[in-house]
């Protein structure tokens, strides 16, 4: 009883981590793509740190006072809305500095001072993000959706147009995510400058943390009636076929909105393509995984 009790407390702990990082991306991703902040960070200096750690810690400590990344705590004691704050910080920090080193914007051979003040910049959004995991992206009532059942009787001809209804909607919201997220970072020098950096491995580590995101962002971090979502009918409805699918779509709306604004053009190598849209298809994959938990 004990163990059980212990491991249900360690899976409720891993659950609230997964869903405070998830919202951390969501918030957060569009700055860990913008140089202003890798320049601001690279210069400040250690007191501008300290500042910006101690407005961050108020900020999300009174965010943490109403609702925070945890589930079922709503009114909090203020030495658990600090112990949340801190956990928090610790989530954003851990996470921009995981994506700054993915995008290899940070290298073993970054000053330390440096590489300290580019994960801080970038934490900022990334922290308030966790913070705000269960108030933009809360878990809706699902009573209504465990009380729907299917229309009894229905025919073979209903239910696979059913499907491609409902396979036709993700994928739209999919796109209409992507776009969302993924618009104002297309038109930059930033995805230039970081394919330019990049190499085939790191190419596939930026493919598999990005579905690792999207999977946990639907089907893991429990935001927006996850039960519904996984019960959700479809072509391919599975969650790792889902995935995998929406994964693909963000890279192709990644790919058009590069094309829109002239990052690419019908001239240029097929390796341009694939290392500039696998780069913008990190945030895209993210925009498109919130926008299925919308529909």
């Amino acid at each position: 009883m004990q163990k059980e009790h212990k491991k249900n407390l360690w899976k409720s702990e891993i659950n609230d981590i997964i869903r405070g990082a998830c919202g951390g991306f969501l918030f957060g991703i569009p700055l860990l793509y913008t140089m202003e902040v890798w320049w601001i960070g690279s210069l400040a200096k250690p007191q501008l740190m300290m500042l910006a750690i101690a407005l961050m810690f108020i900020g999300v400590f009174l965010l943490n006072q109403t609702e925070g990344f945890r589930k079922g705590r709503h009114k909090k004691q203020p030495y658990e809305a600090a112990i949340d704050t801190v956990e928090a910080i610790a989530i954003g920090l851990a996470c921009s500095a995981f994506v700054l080193f993915l995008l290899q914007e940070l290298t073993l051979d970054t000053p330390l001072k440096e590489a300290l003040g580019k994960i801080i910049f970038e934490s900022v959004p990334f922290t308030l993000g966790v913070a705000l995991a269960n108030q933009f992206l809360g878990d809706a009532d699902t009573s209504n959706a465990q009380g729907q059942t299917a229309p009894q009787g229905n025919s073979a001809t209903k239910k696979r147009r059913s499907d491609l209804d409902a396979t036709f909607a993700d994928l739209g919201a999919t796109v209409i995510g992507a776009t969302v997220i993924a618009f104002n970072i297309a038109p930059t020098d930033e995805v230039s400058m970081l394919a330019a950096t990049v190499s085939p491995p790191w190419q596939l580590g930026i493919i598999a943390t990005s579905l690792v995101i999207s999977y946990g962002i639907v089907f893991q971090a429990g935001f927006s009636d996850q039960q519904k979502r996984r019960q959700q009918k479809g072509i391919f409805q599975r969650p790792s076929t889902e995935t995998i699918i929406s994964y693909l779509v963000s890279l192709l709306a990644a790919a058009m909105m590069l094309w829109f604004f002239q990052k690419l053009t019908v001239s240029d190598p097929w390796t341009m393509w694939l290392d500039h849209t696998l780069m913008l298809g990190l945030p895209a994959t993210i925009g498109g995984a919130a926008g299925r938990l919308a529909i």
